[in-house]
């Protein structure tokens, strides 16, 4: 059949379009992954002859992966399969007609009166190349069209598999096509009303699912899985995980097992019924809800090492609350954002900010940062740094050594020097009721292995060797301080 293509500028439209005879998606299951990975298994019920046959498959993902495809069907084995992914679009069309003769068809705008010719498409680079008859002419799009005479080889109207395939009797068979997608991912979202004065919180978890395979899958059976499996690249050797983002202290992974369905080591999160995962589209979904939650509010602040400021600035703000069965959300919580809300005196919810978390288990406690203090502050100081010697029994050392078959003792007599540091931290509170701020030392590790707190004006607590923390009351439109002397090698 001949086809029409109008040039609208860069814009064109195909009338008609030829219908093809092929069957659509069959009984489709998408089960999705984190990370940008999807196994798409589709059932349908095929006509089979007897001997060697060509069947195509279309409607299958146009981000499909040819290398991850399989086919089972009873009596039947594939001898040959070829993706072809090369979409029919006027561009395309244009494209593949370089070296063929189509006809141009024009319009007088004036009277409505068409002409036709016939033209060699010679060029196709950012605008289009024609021969007619002894001239060389620009497409233009002034009431003008172009007439194909037939459709090109593998130019298809939607991606598709074709399949050689051997079956040894005739007759209707179901057939199974799985493979793997990219394009398809998902995430978790979370929106948390705060009651502070309360201290309860209600969240409510949402699953966000991304579809830009190109493909539209219908009434589908959709499973989500909390997790990235592996994939082999140029490089699959090992690498270690990425340093974990400086966050508030308090996050501490569960370990009560959730009651949810498990795929090896990770959660699977069904779709109720079945569902369109339309191409293009953000699809959501509820898989948590939870009233009433213990939670609390906290200011935190981290301090590198000698760090120091010439202005106040402001706390951490931070949520806490845990993820356990009694006394939590009671739930595993799928990586995603948690945004945070709190009703104001008029009684609508505001957002107060937002925090990302991994995947976590089950019996955790989180710790999330929802923004900055406004009256809250903290100004570190670094008050002195001077050097302190050792005694006298620490400054000699004997060695004994064997040389030339004789042992002696050799007295070596070294000073060794240290450093005490003398740190403030200056904390005022501008709110009407009292605070308590959480100040880190960081960076107490920096290769010297041995730090010491001579004194404190606060007892503090040693989280690890590279960090320190205080508990600072800071009174209601009041202030505080905190001084530490820390002793090192360097």
């Amino acid at each position: 059949m001949r086809l029409a293509i109008f040039l609208m500028g860069s814009a064109c439209a195909i009338v008609p379009v030829p219908a093809f005879a092929q069957a659509g998606q069959g009984d489709v299951s998408v089960t999705i992954y984190n990370n940008d990975q999807a196994l798409i298994q589709d059932a349908r019920r095929i006509d089979l002859p007897a001997g060697i046959s060509r069947q195509e498959f279309p409607g299958v993902s146009a981000s499909l992966r040819p290398e991850t495809v399989t086919l089972s069907a009873s009596g039947t084995g594939v001898v040959e399969q070829n993706f072809d992914y090369d979409l029919l679009t006027p561009a395309k069309l244009m494209e593949k007609a370089v070296g063929q003769t189509v006809t141009v068809v024009r319009t007088n705008l004036a009277t409505g009166v068409e002409t036709s010719e016939q033209a060699l498409v010679l060029a196709n680079n950012a605008g289009t190349v024609l021969r007619i008859g002894n001239r060389i002419e620009i497409l233009q799009n002034y009431g003008a069209r172009v007439v194909f005479p037939r459709l090109p080889e593998n130019l298809r109207a939607n991606p598709t598999l074709s399949v050689t395939l051997d079956t040894q009797a005739a007759g209707p068979r179901p057939v199974t096509l799985n493979y793997l997608s990219r394009g398809l991912g998902w995430k978790a979202d979370y929106v948390a009303l705060f009651d502070e004065t309360a201290g309860k919180l209600d969240m409510q978890g949402w699953i966000t699912l991304i579809n830009n395979s190109g493909t539209t899958f219908g009434n589908a059976r959709v499973l989500l899985v909390a997790g990235s499996p592996g994939q082999a690249g140029p490089d699959a050797r090992y690498r270690p995980s990425p340093q974990p983002v400086r966050a508030p202290s308090g996050n501490r992974p569960g370990s009560e097992s959730a009651d949810r369905e498990r795929l090896g080591d990770y959660y699977v999160y069904p779709l109720a019924g079945r569902t369109t995962v339309a191409n293009a589209q953000q699809k959501q979904a509820s898989f948590l809800d939870v009233e009433g939650a213990p939670a609390s509010k906290g200011y935190f602040y981290r301090n590198g090492w000698m760090g120091q400021s010439d202005e106040p600035v402001s706390a951490d703000t931070v949520l806490r609350f845990s993820s356990s069965r009694e006394g939590g959300l009671g739930d595993a919580l799928p990586a995603g954002t948690v945004r945070v809300y709190m009703r104001d005196a008029r009684g609508q919810s505001q957002f107060i900010g937002e925090d990302t978390i991994g995947h976590t288990p089950m019996g955790s406690l989180l710790a999330l940062k929802t923004g900055e203090a406004f009256d809250v502050k903290v100004k570190p100081t670094l008050e002195n740094r001077e050097k302190i010697t050792t005694d006298e029994w620490e400054r000699t050392a004997r060695y004994r050594i064997t040389r030339d078959g004789k042992t002696e003792d050799v007295t070596v007599d070294r000073t060794r020097t240290y450093w005490r540091t003398t740190m403030s931290y200056t904390l005022t509170n501008a709110r009407p009721e009292p605070v308590t701020v959480e100040i880190v030392q960081a960076g107490l590790d920096n290769g010297w292995q041995d730090t010491r707190i001579p004194s404190e004006s606060v007892k503090g607590e040693q989280r690890s060797r590279d960090e320190r923390a205080w508990l600072v009351p800071v009174p209601a439109q009041g202030e505080a301080r905190l001084t530490v002397q820390f002793d090192t090698r360097y």
